[in-house]
């Protein structure tokens, strides 16, 4: 199977890339995540995966290996075609899947276009342990340093006379798009959305 191509990068967009190795162009679908991360230079390099099925053959490119096993953990679950998967790796990184997947994060996973709750409780009930075991997750501590800082925030925004119903949902976002955010950071990241 191809695991990876390496040539000359001629075309690039936020859904595709296009690469020549030895005068074959391979056209290879990725995430917006690869798309921001691959070089505007003319040598590329992206790891693969072929996805077969009757009508169609078709090579999705990622930047990372990391990125290419979410996508395979994420197409292996009931519901999730590859399209969704890209998706979900476009508008979230692989440590955010990650983390929403071990904190069973069911809102995060939902907000993804193409998935509902009944796909998003799948995704965790099937991947979480996977998750916890490759990444080595300590789910616990995940959730209770998110959990106290969250608090603490939401207690000094109340101080500064905004009502817990007012920030609840921004603050959860916050935390959830940078897990290791400091207190001090989340409030005026959160002083600055409100």
């Amino acid at each position: 199977m191809i695991t990876h191509i390496q040539g000359k990068l001629v075309e690039k967009t936020p859904t595709h890339a296009v690469i020549d190795c030895n005068g074959v162009g391979y056209l290879l679908h990725i995430s917006l995540t690869t798309f921001s991360k691959l070089p505007d230079a003319e040598n590329a390099k992206l790891y693969t995966h072929l996805s077969v099925r009757e009508d169609a053959h078709t090579l999705f490119g990622f930047f990372d290996k990391l990125e290419r096993e979410i996508f395979r953990l994420l197409i292996s679950v009931s519901g999730v075609g590859p399209s969704i998967a890209r998706t979900m790796l476009s508008s979230m990184t692989s440590a955010q899947i990650q983390q929403a997947i071990a904190s069973e994060d069911i809102p995060t996973i939902q907000s993804v276009k193409g998935i509902g709750a009944k796909t998003a409780q799948r995704v965790i009930i099937d991947l979480k342990d996977k998750i916890l075991k490759t990444y080595a997750i300590d789910e616990n501590s995940i959730a209770v340093s998110n959990n106290t800082i969250k608090e603490e925030a939401l207690s000094a925004l109340e101080v500064l006379g905004y009502t817990r119903r007012q920030v609840d949902k921004l603050v959860q976002k916050i935390i959830q798009n940078t897990p290791n955010i400091s207190l001090e950071e989340l409030i005026k990241q959160a002083l600055k959305n409100v």
